[in-house]
């Protein structure tokens, strides 16, 4: 492997790490040792919890929700997007403990998976946020007659432009060589390493300026109305972008800083520690979401507790009183 292709730190999907020998500049110690066992555990925990929790929820839209409604079916593309994402962390998991193990053509087909399960999520946020704007200036009648129509056709593109975008990432994607000879999953060349981060933060931005224009008009509109019902209309899903960007967007800061050459090495020590705690946190965003649905949404909470009183007798009389509460709450999605 050429040295020049690569940075000082290379290593899994969207990392990059210190190989710790003897002629690296800026030695991290033990550093990681601790973080190989943490992000696996770590890891283990998010891809459980995201398996549990968004399984679910869909579960429970199947069960007890109108999957006409342009929202709930946004809301149901976004588990999936979930799961997707969260059932490649435990191929990251073992590749933190042991390396690379699982060949080629894994490699390429997790990294797309993976990346996948990334950009439908960031779409299908932006799409929701695009819908609640449009319910709030235009007449909720008009969409309800095109959901129908609509709702798969968006669907599909959302997913066929995800696959798409991914291409190049599967291409030039493959199973390399540390320089402590353990084999990793990544980018065969430094500079569609580049390409790849200054794509997913391109496209991050675009939804950011997308999803902040339409939240100003929304509450702009609503501080206008003392409308509690449309009100609530909008907390849900406010919420889950919020804590999406929140999640997403100082992992992808740093992914973008790491690429241009540190000044001095404490620089590099401390930008790569806070990258790695940002990857943390981003990686287990997609057990979030199921959370975020139980505390905001409140039709999601009724259905919560009705699924419950069904399958737990101790939970039957709490599942009634919420059944009679959920009539106070006539809307048209989860939330």
């Amino acid at each position: 492997m050429d040295e020049e292709q690569y940075p000082s730190g290379w290593d899994d999907n969207y990392s990059f790490d210190y190989v710790l020998n003897e002629s690296n500049v800026c030695e991290m110690g033990n550093y990681f040792i601790f973080y190989t066992h943490f992000t696996t555990v770590l890891y283990t925990l998010a891809f459980l919890l995201s398996l549990l929790g968004n399984t679910l929820v869909l579960w429970i839209l199947f069960k007890y929700e109108n999957l006409t409604s342009l929202t709930n079916v946004f809301i149901m593309n976004l588990c999936v997007s979930d799961l997707v994402f969260s059932c490649m962390l435990p191929f990251w998991a073992v590749d933190q403990t042991f390396g690379w193990i699982f060949g080629e053509f894994l490699c390429k087909a997790v990294n797309a998976t993976f990346s996948i399960g990334y950009y439908s999520g960031v779409f299908f946020l932006t799409l929701m946020t695009i819908l609640r704007y449009l319910s709030v200036v235009s007449p909720l009648s008009t969409l309800r007659s095109q959901t129908q129509y609509c709702g798969s056709l968006v669907c599909l593109f959302v997913w066929t432009c995800s696959i798409l975008i991914v291409v190049p990432e599967m291409i030039h994607t493959t199973v390399v060589e540390t320089l402590e000879e353990v084999s990793t999953c990544d980018y065969d060349d430094w500079k569609w390493k580049k390409v790849d981060i200054y794509q997913r933060n391109i496209l991050f931005l675009i939804s950011f300026g997308i999803i902040v224009f339409c939240y100003i008009n929304i509450l702009i509109i609503l501080l206008r109305t003392r409308s509690r019902r449309k009100h609530r209309t909008v907390k849900l899903i406010l919420v889950i972008v919020v804590a999406f960007f929140l999640s997403w967007a100082p992992y992808n800061i740093l992914s973008f800083l790491i690429t241009f050459p540190p000044p001095t090495c404490q620089y590099e020590k401390d930008t790569l520690l806070a990258f790695h705690i940002s990857r943390k946190i981003a990686f287990s965003h997609c057990c979030l979401n199921p959370v975020l649905y139980v505390f905001a949404g409140v039709k999601f909470k009724s259905h919560l507790f009705r699924l419950c009183g069904q399958y737990l007798p101790c939970c039957y009389e709490v599942s009634r009183i919420s059944s009679q509460a959920k009539f106070h709450y006539e809307e048209a999605s989860i939330y």
